[in-house]
């Protein structure tokens, strides 16, 4: 079985990649930047099974698809999607990429006999806050642009009837080898190098962290078991504030929590949980397996290991 993955650039393409090719299978990553440098790479480089191409599925569909029909792939995963909070300033780059280039790719890709499964990689964000655990039939709430693209997203591909498509809806995710602007990579950081971590309105906010290795795990688990055209939401149990996840990281760092914490001002429009009911992906066998302390401490490993290396944190550039 030969695997394409669409956003295999980004961290949570690698952790995937490298699950699957420890199985023995052939990886396709395709990113629309050339691939980083090791320490972001999770040493995917000189793997026989691994395979990276850049190209950029929003402006070169041409060059995707001729890639695509010479590799014929069984799975396509696409992780694909600009995905920060700055949709409220850049919606329509938002929209190019979420939307109109899914729309063209799975137009392209319909009909396609060596296409075994699709799956489309969405966010628990479009069902908006919630202070119960969202079901996969929650009325969707997205609270941004780039929720409102996803959800579009999702209801693209749930249109079309004869597509081998299965859509996972992941709570947030981290991992090492994530860029630093994201908190848990930013928080080992700064416990490694005595900064601080600015916690926006304080660091109230809910939200379910997983992983990479649990979505890698939800992904495999899908291709072989999910039901075409069903959607899957994959999360821990409970959501934790990001105070109380950034004092964990202070814990295990030896540090009391105001010599990691400082206050920031509140994020604008931020919502205040999100929480996935996981109970149908879990009918088929998957359950978080990585705890949330062996997680932050595989990020504390990474963050030593390359820390000579890994620069400070730097803003977010949104690159369409």
């Amino acid at each position: 079985m030969k695997y394409m993955i669409l956003g295999g650039g980004g961290v949570f393409g690698m952790h995937l990649a490298r699950w699957i090719t420890l199985e023995g299978k052939d990886v396709i990553a395709v990113g629309r930047n050339p691939l980083p440098a090791r320490q972001w790479t999770l040493k995917l480089d000189g793997d026989p099974n691994y395979r990276f191409e850049q190209i950029h599925v929003y402006h070169e569909p041409e060059r995707l698809f001729r890639l695509m029909e010479a590799e014929k792939p069984d799975v396509i995963v696409n992780f694909a999607a600009l995905a920060y909070a700055t949709s409220w300033e850049d919606s329509a780059l938002y929209y190019q990429t979420n939307v109109v280039a899914l729309a063209k790719l799975t137009e392209w890709l319909t009909g396609k006999p060596w296409l075994h499964r699709f799956i489309q990689i969405g966010t628990s964000e479009l069902y908006g806050a919630s202070d119960v655990p969202a079901l996969e039939t929650t009325a969707l709430k997205p609270t941004s642009p780039y929720a409102v693209s996803k959800a579009a997203a999702d209801m693209h591909i749930q249109s079309l009837k004869a597509f081998p498509s299965i859509i996972l809806r992941p709570s947030n995710c981290f991992a090492e080898a994530q860029q630093l602007y994201r908190i848990v990579p930013r928080a080992c950081w700064a416990a490694a190098t005595g900064h601080k971590v600015p916690l926006n309105g304080g660091g109230v906010a809910r939200k379910s962290y997983m992983h990479a290795e649990d979505l890698s795990r939800a992904i495999v688990t899908l291709v072989n078991d999910g039901k075409v055209g069903e959607i899957y939401n994959a999360g821990p149990d409970e959501p934790i504030s990001i105070r109380d996840l950034v004092e964990m990281v202070a814990q295990y760092s030896n540090l009391a929590p105001d010599e990691l914490i400082e206050i920031a001002p509140e994020r604008a429009n931020e919502d205040a949980v999100y929480w996935v009911n996981s109970d149908r992906i879990r009918d088929l066998g998957w359950f978080p397996m990585v705890s949330l302390e062996g997680g932050i401490r595989r990020v504390q490993r990474w963050v030593n290991e390359f820390l000579p290396v890994l620069g400070e944190p730097k803003p977010f550039v949104l690159r369409a």
